[in-house]
């Protein structure tokens, strides 16, 4: 293939796994006084854009990486100080012990799309080439091995054809391939299937975040002051529970996170999350105060009995692309650094070699025995026991950490979100409350602060495999349940009868991948837009 770009290692997503990887590799390039090429290749329109989290940092991994990160200016301003844990009524909030897990002591309340960025700036100063604005599109492949990507065509009309902007996707060419492209990436998917790296492996379970930025009355900051809850709005029978994080400067992070394991269609988590606003407990921590930024991610909930091989013929997993956040602690960032410096010394070794194409093995064994794999492996039954719901849910999770203390005999399985959706015909309808504008708020107006953009005049990044299913079956038996999962307003039933149909409104997508996860027939494939289109957040 000709005009082809080559590095000796490339890197797909520039968040905090891409880029530690990054810096790691080029740091013990420096050691050992040899030279090697690395590439960034990251689909937002900058470092950092496409990146949210709630996020409470520890700063293991990075005091590692970086140990003199303070010096270096990390935008790490709010340290933990104090937990709450509630168990919310409609009407009531019952403090509970706070979980060892959910501890905060140390810890950093953080915006993890700035602290990317920053990460960003570190590793460009150490020879890094990052490429914002490219998404990866196809996977190059010879010899049934990887061997590099093709990034997305750019100026493709809505119907397919070449305007006069169009610029073909450029090939580059590498020696080993890292995956950093966080909660189902496109790419991760399709090694993961092609390569059948989660053989023997439970299926991967998700959460749906969703996330606002407050700017509150002075008189209601607490900066350092973490609260989290579980219970009401959600039912018995749906995993979830919110995040709310007093900044510094008068910020308050809020967020709800909903298992989408959840069987209800009609259950919308948008709705959700702004239901829980309304509570007596929570609504007056936003009195007086405004709005200022929106965002909603996916995040992987399986752990240690979800994650796949780590490596492939041609490169590895790491980050959320695998799978390491720790679900009772609520955090996954310090896990996925920590996976992406070992893959990073691993894959240095491999390109000392003999043969640097060679698969590396040793990645997966070093990461399940570091203190990585014995976190995830001691939190194991945590997340599957409350499909059972939420009283034995708890009740399993008490046992598990206070007698068997993480080494029970057992391991719980999980099973596939898609799956456990349940038709319509067993539930009846939620009569969500209007948004008042103030409080509480709809989709597009959040959609808004998210400062998503894409380009109107391209082809859909959501994709039916067969369009005719979103209206015999999604609408027929499941009453069209993507009009409700999805947290931007992408998906909308237009018409009735037999002028009924599903309209994609692709552009309000805030990359979530929701649809793509929890869409019961699988019919619904989220693939990357033209380059640098989607949200752009900051702060978040």
């Amino acid at each position: 293939m000709s005009d082809e770009m080559r590095f000796d290692v490339l890197i797909i997503g520039a968040g905090p796994a891409g880029l530690s990887a990054a810096i790691r590799l080029k740091q013990l390039a420096q050691q050992a006084g040899r030279e090697i090429s690395v590439a960034v290749l990251e689909k937002g329109a900058a470092v950092g854009a496409h990146i949210l989290s709630g996020c409470v940092l520890e700063t293991r991994a990075l005091d590692e990486l970086l140990p003199d990160w303070q010096e270096r200016g990390a935008p790490l301003h709010t340290k933990a100080v104090s937990d709450e844990f509630l168990f919310l009524t409609k009407n009531r909030a019952w403090r509970l012990p706070t979980p060892p897990a959910m501890h905060n002591a140390g810890n950093y309340i953080i915006s993890l799309s700035d602290f990317t960025a920053w990460l960003g700036t570190q590793a460009q100063a150490l020879g890094v080439d990052i490429f914002t604005g490219f998404p990866a599109a196809q996977l190059w492949y010879e010899h049934n091995r990887v061997v590099g990507v093709i990034t997305g065509d750019m100026g493709i009309s809505h119907d397919g054809s070449h305007s006069d902007q169009y610029q073909p996707g450029l090939p580059i060419r590498c020696t080993q391939l890292l995956l950093a492209e966080g909660c189902h990436g496109q790419l991760s998917k399709q090694v993961i299937a092609r390569y059948d790296l989660r053989a023997g492996q439970s299926p991967q379970t998700y959460g749906l975040g969703i996330k606002e930025l407050w700017q509150i009355d002075p008189a209601q900051s607490k900066p350092g002051h973490i609260i989290h809850s579980i219970g009401w709005p959600l039912d018995t029978q749906t995993y979830g529970g919110s995040f709310l994080y007093h900044l510094d400067d008068g910020k308050v992070a809020v967020g709800f996170v909903t298992g989408l394991d959840y069987a209800n269609p009609y259950l919308s988590p948008f709705e959700e999350f702004q239901r829980f606003k309304t509570h007596p407990k929570i609504a007056p921590i936003f009195a007086g105060g405004k709005r200022i930024a929106y965002g909603a991610r996916a995040l992987n909930e399986g752990g240690w009995q979800s994650l796949p091989k780590l490596s492939y013929p041609g490169g590895v997993l790491i980050g959320c692309a695998a799978g390491f956040m720790n679900v009772p602690k609520i955090k996954g960032t310090h896990t996925a650094m920590y996976s992406a410096m070992l893959a990073a010394e691993a894959v240095f070794t491999q390109l000392q070699s003999p043969d640097p194409y060679a698969e590396v093995f040793a990645y997966e064994k070093t990461l399940r025995a570091s203190w990585v794999g014995d976190e995830l492996y001691r939190v194991r039954n945590i997340r599957p026991g409350f499909r059972l719901g939420l009283w034995a849910g708890l009740g399993l999770a008490a046992l598990d950490t206070y007698v068997f203390r993480g080494r029970a005999p057992w391991t719980l399985r999980h099973h596939a979100d898609h799956a456990s959706l349940r038709p319509v015909k067993n539930f009846t309808p939620i009569a969500y409350p209007k948004p008042d504008g103030v409080l509480t708020f709809d989709r597009l107006s959040s959609v808004y602060l998210s400062n998503t953009n894409h380009r109107e005049d391209q082809p859909a990044h959501l994709r039916l495999t067969d369009p005719l299913r979103a209206i015999a079956v999604n609408a027929a038996e499941y009453a069209s349940p993507e009009t409700r999962y999805c947290p931007a307003g992408v998906y909308e039933i237009i018409g009735a009868g037999t002028t009924q149909r599903l309209q994609i409104n692709a552009q309000n997508c805030v990359h979530c991948k929701t649809c793509d996860i929890k869409d019961p027939t699988q019919n619904i494939e989220w693939v990357a837009p033209e380059g640098g289109g989607g949200p752009n957040y900051s702060g978040l």
